[in-house]
């Protein structure tokens, strides 16, 4: 895998990606972004050595280099999923590579849904410890110490300098950031009433299909990192709804400018 980063960072750093300070990926219908950036280059995952082949979803797939609020930031368009058949290495590696390129902070978005029925739709929460429930982990391979401690500390992997400082943006710009757990699963179908019972029972304020891989790779590499989800949906197991991914994409859309502001404002600040 050494060898594989190595080669990635390589090729990027050929196409003009140099010395980013902080890595954003960028969650489901989290895309705009994009429009705050000064793009200095873009590149395909297709065409990225080593990558995870984009699946059809993910076929505009884009790692994008530029400025924003004067910080070079490396940020990735669309992230890859367990639930699409990719191991959780093959998830986690642009993180490696956003590091061998050179950045010290991980900033993580994602469309999740509200256990706890204080939280609205619309809202967001910022991730203050999480739950995985996605079976393994990424750091379960063969040689995995030549990249970092094997046993690495999961006490507290969210930095609370960077959560302070978005917390104290939201209140400055009246932007509602509750704070609370988030608990990954694997998906892609979304949960029964009894699943939604049991989350709320083990102390999940959120739940969603992503983050955690990323999180516990971040801390193998020793970034500081921090995470925020938008609350698309209200998972109350006494009058669940069908899914609707219309509704789901709406409030996303309708959350994520608060979104970006804490994310614009904290990196100004960095």
């Amino acid at each position: 895998m050494i060898k594989f980063i190595k080669e990635t960072a390589k090729y990027l750093k050929s196409k003009g990606f140099d010395n980013p300070e902080i890595g954003i990926i960028l969650g489901t219908g989290l895309g705009q972004l994009i429009e705050q950036l000064e793009i200095i280059k873009e590149v395909s995952y297709n065409h990225i050595p080593n990558f995870p082949t984009a699946t059809v979803e993910f076929h505009k797939g884009k790692l994008i280099y530029g400025v924003l609020e004067g910080k070079k930031v490396i940020v990735m368009q669309g992230r890859f999923h367990i639930y699409e058949g990719y191991t959780l290495q093959d998830v986690t590696y642009p993180v490696r590579v956003m590091k061998q390129l050179g950045i010290s902070t991980l900033l993580v978005s994602n469309a999740a849904g509200a256990i706890n029925l204080n939280f609205k739709k619309g809202e967001l929460m910022l991730i203050d410890d999480h739950i995985n429930l996605q079976g393994s982990s990424p750091l379960a391979f063969k040689g995995v110490g030549k990249l970092g401690e094997r046993f690495t500390d999961m006490s507290a992997p969210y930095d609370a300098n960077i959560n302070a400082t978005f917390e104290a943006i939201a209140k400055t710009n009246g932007i509602t950031l509750h704070k609370g757990v988030y608990a990954s699963v694997v998906g892609p179908q979304l949960e029964t009433r009894a699943e939604y019972r049991m989350l709320k029972i083990i102390g999940a304020d959120a739940v969603g299909m992503s983050t955690v891989p990323e999180i516990i790779v971040a801390n193998h590499l020793n970034l500081k990192v921090a995470a925020i989800s938008v609350l698309t949906d209200e998972c109350d197991p006494n009058d669940l709804k069908p899914v609707n991914i219309t509704d789901i994409m709406a409030m996303a859309a309708k959350a994520e400018p608060d979104m970006i502001t804490l994310f614009t404002e904290l990196i100004k600040r960095l």
